[in-house]
């Protein structure tokens, strides 16, 4: 029998929280400004993966341009 890994095409605020280490309150904030991008499906937000990615690859640049 094979077995078949079902990879998330999208995650949740909290578990985008989880991944970054973050509160829920400042993911939410992070979204809510558009720091993340996120879509809004009925009343719930949910983010790409790539987004994710998106907003650390953001974050670790200007940290290194100031640094």
């Amino acid at each position: 029998m094979t077995m078949t890994v079902i990879k998330p095409k999208w995650h949740t605020t909290a578990e985008v929280a989880a991944m970054l280490g973050f509160g829920l309150s400042k993911t939410k904030m992070l979204v809510l400004t558009g720091e993340i991008r996120s879509v809004k499906i009925g009343r719930n937000r949910r983010i790409l993966p790539e987004w994710v990615d998106d907003y650390v690859r953001r974050v670790t640049e200007s940290e290194a341009v100031s640094a």
